[in-house]
Order: C-alpha cells, then structure tokens, then sequence
C-alpha cells in the first residue's frame, strides 16, 4: 500500500475495534478515548484507505466492501504483532496485574466463580476480576474480539470453533422454604404439580423449562404461578412463600432458609462448561485463570 508510511499503529486498532463494534460510541469505550478522538481516526483511515470505510446505519455504521477485505487480515496481523511482542517469561500470578473479564449468569457467579474467588485471590491478589453479564447471543462475537476472557454456559448451545472444557454435570432438586408442610417428605407427583412453583427465565417472562418437557411426557402439567430473570430473588421468594421450585442442586445446598428434597420424576440435567477463544487458548495468564477456576469445584 502506498499509504502504508502514513499509518501507525494506533490506527490499525481503532479500525479493528470499529470493524468489530461497528459503533464509533462503543469503539471509544473499549478503546479508553473519547468518541471525537475516534471519529478523528476514522476520518484519517478513510483518507489513507481512499475509502468510507463505514457508512451510518439504521444501527451503528455498516462496513464497506473495502472494510470487509481488511477485516481479517487487519486481525491475523495484529494477533500475530501480539504474539511477537509478548513477554515470553511464565506468568506469575504472584507479580501479575492482570485485569480479568467472565460472563456469567448469577448460576455460574454462585456455583463457579465463588468456590474460585478465595484461591484467586490468595494466589494473584494484584489482579482484577469483572464478571459481566452473560448474553448467549454475543457470546461468539465477545470473545472472539477479547472483550471477555471466559464465557460460562451449558454444553448445549455453545457456538462451534470455541475451545470449551465442561466443569461438571449438574442434576436438578426439588427446593421449598424450610418448613415448608408440603415438603416434610418427597411428594408424590399429584402433590407435585398441585404445588404453586416458580421458574426462572433468563429471556424473560417465560413460565416454562425442563420440568415442564418431563412432564409433558407423562401427559401431566404444574401449576406455574411466578416468573423471575435471576435465581436471587427466586430463592427469597421460596424462603418468603410457599412457592416451590426445581433448581439446579448446587445453588440449591446449603442455602440459608431452604428445604431440598428429591422430585417425584427425573427432570434432565445439563453440563456446565467453560467457554474461550482460540486467540487466548495458549496464553499463560490465560490458561493460569482457567486451571484456578478448575481447582476451586
């Protein structure tokens, strides 16, 4: 490229995070500069590129054909920069400062990264961890772009071409307040689906799941009276009421206020995996992270 003199560096990375935001607004954030500064940028790739590069959209900005030819390999190139000008010394968690970035459903914050959090930070206590919220559909696209290190989800689901290492398989329990006078002993499945029960939907406002499919087969149904997006308020709702609810059993035992008891009908569990790019697979802070998160289950 003949212009090749007149780009540095910094261009070359805000066009890959416009590329991949398409958004000049969330471009600065992931960048740490302010919108003008970008659209200064910006304004200066289209000069070099001799292109608009990206055009407004109904929604965020939309690549040009050019755009689309750069976009890969403006990427290799700069993984490739990456990898050639890291340190090549192990990682010590011990001198590390190192900001971390999971997505997690309240589930996973419970069952994964709290039995994880003391082991992390007795081990690296310079570094940061943000968990972030876990959105199924930008799973692919957050890590593919290093804006989350770690994406915990269930086995089934998981976009292809992420490396994924399943944690453990999960079962689910019957769970009620403590005292609850329906629940001194397992019900029989009458006395199930005459139950008030709660579920939790993470799209929204949805009152089946699993259970409901089980008992589908059986000709059978529940009666489904509260819907909620998180298990925190679900698990004071059950500890307030006579609510019931099927819940996955590591959340279940040991919480404060609650009986456990096992279902009247086998509902299908689910295994619980950790999900990452290939970008990050060999990188030792990286790998460090994902080991510590093993050995705290």
């Amino acid at each position: 490229m003949n212009n090749f003199s007149r780009l540095d560096l910094n261009l070359l990375v805000t066009l890959d995070t416009l590329l991949a935001e398409r958004n000049v607004t969330r471009a600065a954030e992931r960048l740490n500069l302010s919108q003008p500064s970008v659209s200064v940028q910006l304004a200066k790739l289209r000069e070099v590129f001799g292109d608009p590069l990206l055009l407004p959209a109904q929604r965020g900005m939309r690549p040009t054909a050019r755009a689309d030819e750069l976009r890969e390999p403006l990427r290799e190139a700069l993984e490739a920069l990456g990898r050639a000008v890291a340190p090549t010394r192990p990682f010590d968690p011990a001198e590390a400062s190192t900001t971390w970035r999971v997505a997690a459903a309240d589930y996973a914050e419970s069952a994964i990264l709290l039995p994880a959090l003391a082991g992390l930070r007795a081990a690296a206590p310079n570094t940061r961890l943000a968990v972030v919220e876990a959105v199924p559909s930008r799973m692919a696209r957050q890590l593919e772009s290093g804006e989350i290190d770690l994406f915990f989800h269930t086995s089934v689901g998981a976009p292809p071409g992420l490396h994924a290492r399943v944690l453990f398989h999960e079962r689910y329990v019957l769970v009620g307040r403590a005292g609850h006078p329906r629940l001194k002993r397992r019900p029989t499945l009458a006395q199930f689906c005459a139950l008030e029960h709660v579920v939790v939907s993470l799209a929204g406002g949805g009152f089946a799941g699993p259970t409901d499919e089980a008992l589908a087969e059986r000709g059978l149904t529940r009666r489904v009276v509260l819907s909620v997006p998180h298990f925190l308020f679900m698990m004071s709702a059950l500890a307030a009421t006579d609510m019931v609810a099927m819940l996955p059993e590591r959340l279940a035992r040991g919480a404060s206020g609650l009986r456990v008891v096992e279902a009247p009908l086998e509902v299908p569990g689910y295994e619980m995996a950790m999900l990452w790019h290939e970008r990050r697979h060999r990188d030792p802070a990286h790998r460090w992270l994902r080991e510590q998160i093993v050995a705290g289950l």
